[in-house]
């Protein structure tokens, strides 16, 4: 009887885990393609960076995000922090920058819709209790050079030069996004 047990929890298991690897696959093809919905948009919203030269800032994006040295918990973790943040970014004045409000709007609705998705994935890493959030320092400084980006806009008075030196950066953060989403998923 006991034996019986084992069997069955074992092959639940081995279903559970198969479930979820199809459902990463059908999650990271749907991120990618999210993530490039996402760049194109902010590639087609008007700016010329070479005029806006003397604005340039470097807000230091994280070393250990860029060397992609971390658990596949985190990462996930990271992109939906990225994402999130970078909702709320866009979601301050952008008043200045004679943007179309249509792709900000389109781009909005795909930031929302990744999060939405990811979070499947979070709640099962939030159900494993492997993973701390609260000590990831990877979290800490990112939130950290959003904030720098945040302190920049708001001493530029969110001016058009400010927000183009920010799309640029933020153009960057969707190619980490999109290396994050292949390395996490990969497997």
């Amino acid at each position: 009887m006991a034996n019986r047990s084992i069997v069955q929890v074992a092959l639940l298991l081995c279903f559970s885990s198969t479930a979820l690897s199809v459902s990463y696959d059908v999650l990271q093809f749907q991120q990618r393609g999210s993530i490039s919905a996402c760049r194109t948009l902010l590639r087609q919203l008007n700016g010329t960076f070479y005029y806006c030269l003397k604005d340039r800032m470097d807000f230091k994006f994280p070393e250990e995000i860029k060397l992609q040295k971390f658990q596949e918990e985190e990462a996930i973790l990271v992109i939906h922090e990225m994402l999130q943040q970078i909702f709320y970014l866009f979601r301050r004045n952008l008043s200045s920058t004679g943007w179309n409000q249509t792709i900000i709007e389109k781009l909005y609705e795909e930031l929302s819709w990744q999060m939405d998705n990811l979070e499947a994935a979070l709640e099962d890493i939030m159900e494993e209790g492997n993973f701390t959030w609260e000590e990831s320092r990877t979290l800490l400084h990112l939130k950290q050079y959003y904030l720098r980006i945040v302190q920049y806009l708001k001493a530029k008075l969110y001016s058009r030069c400010a927000w183009t030196v920010v799309r640029g950066h933020i153009l960057k953060n969707f190619s980490v996004l999109y290396t994050l989403t292949d390395l996490i998923f990969k497997n």
